[in-house]
Parts: C-alpha cells; structure tokens; sequence
C-alpha cells in the first residue's frame, strides 16, 4: 500500500477505501472515497479524503488535499518527545515515547501516519471508534499537541 509517489519524494499509505451504492433506475451508481496519509519520512505528514466514481481519481484527489494539509511534527531520536492523547469524535489515541529498537507498536491507521511521519520507535493504544478516518485525525490530533523540550524553555521563559 505504501508507495514513494515522485512529487516531492512523499510516501503515501492508502488507508482505507470505501465503496457507496446509490440505486438508481438502472440499478446501482456505486462510487469511492479514499482516504491517504502521506508524508515524507523526516518529520512532515498529512491527510486528505478523496471522493470520485473510480478509485485511483479518488486516490489521486485525496493525495492532493493532503499535500495541503501537511503538518510539522517533532521528533527526538525517532521517537517522540512525550506522552499524548489525541481525540477526534469519540476516537482516542494514546502514544507515548518508546526505546530505540522498539519499533511502531499501533494498530493500521495509527501505524500508517506514524510511519509517514518518521516515527521509528512508539507505543500506541486506541480507545473508542475503531473506523480508520477517525483514528487518523485522532493520531494527527496527538501529534500537533507534541512539543521538543526547546518549545517549552521558550514558552515558559524557564530551563527545564
């Protein structure tokens, strides 16, 4: 599922992809949602949920809607800097930092933004919903709280 897309050197991971039916007269008009995670391995990732009647438009929709929403994420020594939660609907999603070696310790969606993020090493747990597109935002959620060490001395105004 993961491929190196040539634009910008992005890896995007197709999450899930969905199937809709609408009846008609003639029968069925079916069409597809894609959802994709994208991001570059050192640090930037992003979502974007594509709709079309054929599934590579959708992929291709949804890729182009995540290169807009790109997000900064900091990492110290491929991990985390600390424990978060994030939320999104009544989707929860705990990381915390985890040792070198550890490896990504996460369910699919999770695995696949901490993957296009350039996480190595992380423990994850999620609570709640279990449908993918919530899980990402829940997981991209986490990761916009994430702040270095560095952040915090500057915001503070004091050495930690």
């Amino acid at each position: 599922m993961a491929k190196d897309s040539g634009k910008g050197g992005f890896v995007e991971k197709v999450v899930k992809i969905k199937r809709c039916a609408a009846v008609v007269k003639g029968g069925r008009r079916f069409s597809f949602a894609a959802m994709v995670v994208i991001g570059d391995g050192k640090s930037k990732v992003g979502w974007g949920y594509g709709k079309a009647n054929e599934v590579p438009p959708s992929v291709q929709k949804a890729v182009k809607q995540a290169e807009r929403k790109m997000l900064e994420v900091p990492i110290v020594e491929g991990s985390i800097p600390h424990k978060v939660i994030g939320t999104f609907g009544a989707g929860r999603v705990v990381m915390l930092p985890a040792h070198p070696g550890t490896g990504i310790i996460a369910g699919a969606s999770v695995r696949a933004v901490c993957e296009a993020a350039g996480i190595h090493d992380v423990l994850t747990k999620s609570f709640g919903s279990t449908n993918p597109v919530v899980l990402v935002k829940a997981t991209l959620n986490a990761l916009e709280q994430l702040r270095t060490k560095e952040e915090i001395q500057r915001l503070r105004g004091v050495a930690v």
